[in-house]
């Protein structure tokens, strides 16, 4: 199977799920651990782990999208699966169980290369991968950028806040955000909040710390 056709097959199973209401979407975001401000009552690195704690067994597995698109450098062994899914592919030689610690650092690997926490989820609403996610290859980013599928994606509970009497538009965020709701416009950032789905990749890269991540109802 190359990439076109895994993003066509995999297009069509989730507009079956819809279509007889077992989805709402696919995916969420998970905003990175450094992008809260201290403030806030949890933080997201906890919030991933607690998913695995919660869960029966995980296991840590190859990047599909990445291992068949192959259209970038990002790390491809980041991905965990879940209960059963986690079971089956340890069984078939396609993942490894792994501890807390090892998850942990693979997470913050993830970060540093400018991965999107993203959980997927099946028809039951039982989320069974928890997946580090890039625009060039992963299939939830590109559905949602490329064919304008929105609705498969679910924003996080987070949103960015720049000050932009601090902000310095070095641009650093805007190579960041997967997202595409950082631009630069005659040199200055121009930022739309709406496009924002939280991931918060943004927030580490910033030399004045002029973003924070605030809840969304905020």
């Amino acid at each position: 199977m190359d990439y076109q056709e895994y993003l066509d097959k995999t297009l069509r199973k989730y507009d079956r799920w819809q279509d007889v209401k077992k989805i709402k979407n696919t995916s969420k975001v998970i905003p990175i651990q450094k992008s809260l401000a201290a403030q806030q009552w949890i933080m997201p690195l906890e919030q991933v782990l607690m998913h695995l704690r919660n869960s029966r067994s995980f296991a840590l597995t190859d990047c599909r999208c990445r291992s068949l698109a192959k259209k970038c450098d990002h790390p491809v062994d980041v991905c965990f699966l879940i209960n059963d899914a986690a079971d089956m592919a340890v069984k078939g030689g396609k993942a490894r169980y792994v501890s807390l610690e090892e998850a942990e650092a693979t997470l913050q690997r993830a970060e540093e290369s400018g991965l999107a926490h993203m959980t997927l989820f099946n028809p039951e609403q039982h989320f069974f991968a928890l997946c580090n996610c890039c625009e060039c290859c992963c299939h939830d980013l590109t559905f949602l950028k490329k064919y304008g599928r929105s609705d498969l994606v679910a924003r996080s509970d987070y949103v960015a806040v720049t000050d932009m009497e601090a902000c310095t538009s070095c641009g650093l965020c805007v190579d960041r955000c997967p997202f595409d709701a950082r631009t630069m416009e005659q040199g200055r950032l121009v930022y739309d909040r709406e496009a924002c789905y939280g991931c918060g990749l943004c927030v580490p890269v910033c030399p004045k710390e002029a973003t924070v991540m605030v809840r969304r109802e905020e």
